[in-house]
């Protein structure tokens, strides 16, 4: 989850919402992200569906199943449904996500009939996750205020 986290600083150092996300084989890390949206002007770059594309990439294949997803905030329903068409059999993540998250804040879409469910563990150093969130836009409000 550091790892993760220092992806989300660096997307906070470019202007980005700060969403790390790193994906694990074996204990070896296999790809790293960060969300991109703002910067990539495309509203699938987010830190999950970047670093599943890159893992996939990696490991020559779509299916992760053997692969560990670490992210710093509780995916969203498009990352939520990534997670499930690659397979990914575990997910660790940070922050709870109370406008977005699909991985129990709002809806658990693994306790749907999908053809794949995730084992999910969430609040994995939350607090530290969260801050990175919260700081974020206090100051991006500071800056619009000050504009």
């Amino acid at each position: 989850m550091k790892i993760a986290i220092e992806q989300a600083k660096i997307a906070a150092s470019i202007g980005e919402v700060p969403v790390g996300a790193v994906i694990v084989k074996d204990n070896d890390i296999i790809a790293t992200a960060f969300n991109r949206r703002e910067t990539g002007k495309n509203a699938l770059y987010h830190a999950e569906t970047d670093v599943i594309d890159k893992a996939c990439q990696i490991l020559g294949g779509w299916r992760l199943w053997q692969c560990e997803l670490f992210v710093t905030l509780e995916p969203c329903p498009m990352c939520t449904g990534a997670i499930i068409n690659a397979r990914i059999p575990k997910v660790i993540f940070g922050a709870y996500d109370f406008k977005a998250g699909s991985c129990g804040s709002i809806v658990n879409l693994f306790e749907f009939p999908y053809n794949h469910k995730a084992e999910l563990v969430g609040g994995i150093l939350e607090s530290e996750c969260a801050a990175l969130l919260s700081d974020f836009f206090k100051d991006l409000r500071l800056k619009r205020k000050k504009q």
